[in-house]
């Protein structure tokens, strides 16, 4: 797959970069791409909820009366469940709620989303920004100019750049990540991708080099 790289006007700067089919052009599985969306959403959950048992609740341990001979039916101690205040019966109790999957997995659901959002023409490469100093409005410039400003946007470098990471974070629909952090939720959650020139080159060096 081939794509002009777009200078951060959104110009064309005559340059081109080759992406490989084996990651943008294979046929989307897209099982594992919910599983892989799945766990990292679960990943997320803290899993700290918990109530209270009959055990762990105030309230005296004496019987509240006799067992036989009332009239009333058979209770044990104010701590029933059955009365306010007692203990809640096969509440949740904290756990997490993370699942393992193979790495095998894991790079084919990576690889599958790369390859929707090839299919969707939804992958735009630019040239390295050159930024000195963070300045939000320097980016949204960026973003305007490449045609993408309001559509949830994944911006992939290949390396950390504090200047650009800064200026992007205070962006309600821009995320920026690293292309060694990417992950499947986090492309299928985008509109557009867009890679930096030199990050977009990688994959082409990654797997001239695995061939």
């Amino acid at each position: 797959m081939q794509l002009e790289v777009l200078n951060i006007k959104g110009e064309k700067t005559g340059r081109t970069v080759e992406l490989p089919a084996e990651i943008f052009g294979v046929e989307p599985n897209d099982h594992v791409i919910y599983l892989a969306v799945k766990q990292y959403l679960a990943a997320g959950h803290q899993g700290t909820h918990k109530v209270k048992t009959r055990m762990e609740v105030k309230g005296a341990s004496r019987k509240l009366h006799k067992q036989k001979g009332t009239g009333g039916s058979r209770k044990g101690n104010i701590r029933n469940p059955l009365y306010k205040g007692g203990g809640t019966i096969f509440g949740p109790k904290p756990h997490s709620y993370d699942f393992k999957l193979n790495r095998k997995v894991k790079d084919l659901a990576k690889i599958s989303a790369l390859s929707y959002k090839a299919k969707e023409n939804a992958i735009v490469v630019v040239e390295d920004l050159q930024m000195e100093t963070p300045k939000t409005k320097s980016f949204v410039s960026v973003l305007e100019g490449l045609k993408v400003n309001g559509k949830k946007t994944l911006f992939v470098l290949p390396e950390y750049n504090q200047a650009a990471y800064l200026s992007l974070r205070n962006l309600p629909r821009v995320q920026g990540t690293l292309l060694a952090d990417i992950n499947t939720y986090d492309v299928v959650n985008a509109d557009v991708l867009i890679l930096s020139e030199s990050a977009a080159k990688i994959f082409t060096e990654q797997e001239t080099a695995e061939a």
